[in-house]
């Protein structure tokens, strides 16, 4: 009788585990059907694009950048892709934050000179920037309200390398300029106490 009992129960047992192995494998062969049945993910082409606001003038780092994943059909021709070098490569405009940068965005790679740094720098009248053009040649002055004092000629024939789009959020109107470390540090201590402002030059010293 003993014998008879166990050997039920061993049947017993072997049906239970049939059945779920069975219910096992029916559940698996379910979900990798509807996995093979599942669209794969649409294609995406990582690009470059901007982390944050930049302005026109600037030289993007690392912190600025951040990379996208974009659909091919709305990829911008001649985007940049990440691990891009771009150097000292200057923007020639201002770049609103997530926008994907394209090789368009930037000067041409001369706009810079070896030795030499794009200096951005504010102008309290508009209307002057209007009349000037990239590749223009200017004096920069520092004029005080005092009558007394001479404005001081602090730079002389910097070329002009970018002229940003003006910001209704801003006043007077921002130039970039090919220049020296010297001439920068010299222009950002005038410019805080003094007012900037630029005379077209044709010395092409």
């Amino acid at each position: 009788m003993k014998i008879h009992s166990a050997l039920r129960d061993l049947i017993r047992a072997a049906r239970w585990h049939r059945r779920l192995l069975a219910g096992v494998a029916a559940a698996a062969a379910v979900y990798f059907g509807l996995l093979a049945l599942s669209p794969a993910p649409p294609p995406t082409v990582a690009v470059l694009a901007a982390a944050r606001d930049l302005t026109g003038g600037a030289v993007p780092t690392r912190d600025d950048l951040r990379t996208v994943d974009l659909p091919p059909g709305v990829v911008p021709t001649g985007a940049l892709k990440p691990g891009a070098d771009l150097g000292a490569r200057v923007l020639s405009g201002p770049v609103r934050s997530g926008e994907p940068l394209t090789d368009a965005r930037f000067l041409a790679p001369p706009a810079v000179p070896r030795g030499l740094l794009a200096y951005p720098f504010r102008i309290d009248d508009a209307d002057i920037s209007a009349l000037l053009r990239v590749g223009d040649k200017l004096n920069v002055y520092a004029a005080t309200s005092t009558t007394a004092d001479a404005a001081v000629l602090l730079a002389e024939a910097v070329p002009v390398i970018t002229l940003p789009a003006p910001s209704s959020a801003t006043s007077g109107a921002l130039i970039v300029i090919a220049t020296t470390p010297e001439i920068a540090g010299r222009l950002a201590q005038a410019g805080t106490s003094a007012r900037l402002t630029v005379a077209l030059t044709h010395d092409t010293s």
